[in-house]
């Protein structure tokens, strides 16, 4: 008889069922009774676990141990995808930021917009605004209000007070740049007390999916007297973690993002440690054992002197109040910013580097908004990336090429009657009458006619020749991010771009580094170092040195004559002594100072240049000091002067040869 379809098929599914069901049967009695003692012996045992142990970040030091960032136990506040309300984000983190508020913490919001309206792009953070751009895929020339805008939209923020917003929006993208998802937290705040802490672990029950964990966190010996240069450590974002991920970083590591911590990273990363954790059947710890344990990471050493740091940013910030209170409105009242740079003329080692406004890296999420909205822009580093027309401070480069090039000798003779009539359609002036002057006299009062009439005759092709070889418009060698500068066109060939050129003014923009670098070179009479802000590099305990920075010639002069620098630098003493622009503040110190002084015009008021090195006879410091708005170059001098006694007289730290890693009080 012949089976149906149907019937066959029955029959097919019902063997596969019996063969399934006596495959679990022979199973089980495998676990149970052939082996059931070795399962349950198994079982008794429990499980076990790796877990990575974090490594800590190197140090950071002066150079001579000093600690500048060090690391310490704190607590964080994190957000955790599988227990927060999907839908409920927004709430969670205005919820969260107001409690924080009251109770005097921040949190983190790196969004490169402005705290407040009128929304702006935050200056100096070009590169985060380009991510940002890129990631909400908006044009080059979209605005900051636009960018909000289709953050609004990207996180339903329709409803939200102008305010809330922008408070969200950061947060919301912040989320998204660290990958946060069911396996990786994100850290809402870092560092906050243990009574914050303590707080929001008792406001749980109102906080879904926010919990505080343990952490190492940076911490400073003085968070606002280095921090353009020590720079902020943060977590990897989703477009850098490819690159971070072949590296050996984990997800959830944090890495440095400007300054020291991200120039040297891979110094400053240690090596991460492996434990395996053992549980019993109930998960129940049973025993902990280290596989492999953390290295932690190198300690970077600076040629920073920390005294002589703080000393020139209290000057700097103690002279810009003062002209804010005596100078006359138009003529220095309105200074507000600025940045010192102190230089080894013999080494090239930066032993201070200044920016004002700062602020604080212990305090810098919590003050981030505030911060970014200041118009001062104190997150900007001016030391390095300030480009600042020189003034008279270019002074000293025409007189170098004007001798080396023949168009003057140290005898040559400029009659300055105030008004310079060499060309019948452009008759620029100069600040005094000084009659017939030599280039000595001409750098001691800096008179405009000496310098309008020999940079006519050089150009400004050859002044630009002279300027690089001593170091402005050049990369000054520092192991930071730092802009070039740029010098004038030499294409132009109007009488009116050559003068104004010859006396620092036109295109010519230099960053302080720069203009320090620049001094060095002349105190050197031609030497131009490569600029360094490191000493060396050592393991996390001093005990084995990784490297070892050596001093670097970039560049000598071997074309100009030594009595041209020579000239020049009796110019500059001549400027220090009586009669001369710094002679209010070194005419009668103890120590040779050769000076110049700068007033260069912007679109607002004239900003203030000095730059100096001493002693004169035997260069030991360079220094470039910059007050934007500052007016006369001469106001710059106090700053230097203080500088000088802290280094000659006060700090004999700075005199001293102790090793690295001997750490003084």
């Amino acid at each position: 008889m012949k089976l149906s379809t149907e019937r066959i098929r029955l029959l097919l599914v019902g063997g596969l069922f019996t063969v399934i069901a006596l495959t679990y049967v022979f199973r089980l009695m495998d676990m149970q009774v052939v082996n059931g003692q070795s399962y349950q012996e198994t079982l008794a045992q429990g499980s076990s676990r790796t877990q990575t142990i974090q490594a800590a970040r190197g140090e950071i030091v002066d150079r001579y141990g000093r600690p500048l960032a060090y690391n310490q136990t704190g607590f964080d506040i994190v957000f955790d995808r599988a227990l927060l309300p999907s839908g409920k984000e927004n709430d969670i983190i205005i919820k969260s930021a107001g409690i924080l508020t009251s109770l005097g913490e921040g949190w983190i919001d790196e969004l490169p917009i402005t705290n407040q309206a009128p929304y702006d792009y935050i200056q100096g953070l070009d590169s985060d605004v380009t991510r940002l751009k890129k990631f909400l895929n908006i044009g080059d020339y979209a605005t900051a209000a636009d960018a909000l805008y289709w953050l609004s939209e990207r996180y339903s923020l329709q409803n939200c007070t102008a305010e809330e917003l922008r408070l969200v929006s950061g947060v919301r993208y912040e989320m998204e740049q660290r990958g946060f998802s069911l396996s990786a937290q994100y850290t809402f705040s870092k560092g906050v007390s243990i009574s914050a802490a303590t707080y929001i672990k008792q406001m749980s029950f109102d906080l879904p999916g926010v919990d505080i964990q343990e952490s190492a966190t940076r911490q400073y010996q003085n968070g606002s007297l280095l921090p353009h240069i020590l720079g902020t450590v943060g977590p990897i974002y989703m477009d850098e973690y490819a690159n971070y991920k072949e590296k050996g970083y984990l997800r959830n590591d944090l890495v440095g993002k400007d300054g020291i911590e991200k120039a040297f990273e891979s110094e400053l990363r240690g090596t991460a440690g492996r434990r395996r954790v053992y549980l019993d059947a109930d998960g129940t710890v049973t025993d902990i054992k280290v596989e492999e344990a953390p290295v932690p990471g190198n300690t970077v050493s600076l040629t920073i002197d920390k005294g002589l740091q703080q000393v020139a940013a209290q000057a700097l910030e103690a002279q810009i109040k003062n002209l804010q209170k005596t100078a006359p409105e138009g003529k220095g009242r309105e200074a507000d910013s600025g940045a010192v740079a102190v230089i080894d003329v013999k080494t090239g080692e930066v032993l201070a580097l200044v920016s004002y406004p700062s602020y604080d890296l212990a305090t810098y999420s919590k003050d981030y908004a505030s911060l970014s909205a200041d118009s001062r822009h104190p997150l900007f580093n001016r030391s390095l990336s300030g480009q600042y027309a020189p003034g008279s401070c270019f002074k000293p480069t025409v007189a170098i090429a004007g001798l080396t090039e023949g168009v003057i000798t140290s005898s040559s003779v400029v009659n300055c009657t105030r008004v310079y009539t060499f060309y019948p359609t452009y008759q620029p002036t100069c600040l005094s009458y000084h009659g017939p002057l030599t280039v000595r006299d001409a750098l001691r009062v800096s008179c405009n006619s000496f310098f309008y009439d020999t940079g006519r005759q050089l150009g400004i092709a050859t002044m630009n020749k002279y300027a690089r070889q001593l170091g402005l418009g050049e990369p000054t060698g520092i192991q930071l991010s730092e802009k070039t500068g740029q010098l004038n066109d030499p294409s132009t060939d109007r009488p009116g771009d050559v003068l104004q050129a010859a006396i620092g003014q036109l295109d010519n923009r230099f960053t302080p580094l720069q203009l320090a670098s620049y001094t060095a070179t002349i105190a050197n009479r031609g030497k131009r170092m490569k600029v360094s802000i490191i000493r060396s590099v050592n393991s996390y305990n001093f005990d084995k040195q990784v490297s070892e920075y050596t001093p670097e010639v970039a560049n000598q002069m071997d074309n100009v004559p030594q009595s041209a620098f020579e000239t020049v630098i009796q110019g500059m003493v001549a400027a220090s002594k009586p009669g001369g622009t710094s002679a209010a503040t070194f005419g009668t110190y103890p120590i040779t100072v050769a000076s110049k002084t700068g007033t260069p015009e912007t679109t607002a008021f004239p900003n203030s240049t000095y730059i100096c090195f001493a002693p004169a006879e035997d260069p030991q410091i360079a220094i470039a000091v910059v007050i934007e708005k500052g007016w006369h170059g001469y106001t710059g001098a106090p700053v230097a002067k203080a500088i000088f006694d802290s280094y000659f007289f006060h700090n004999s730290v700075s005199q001293t040869s102790l090793p690295v890693g001997e750490l003084l009080p």
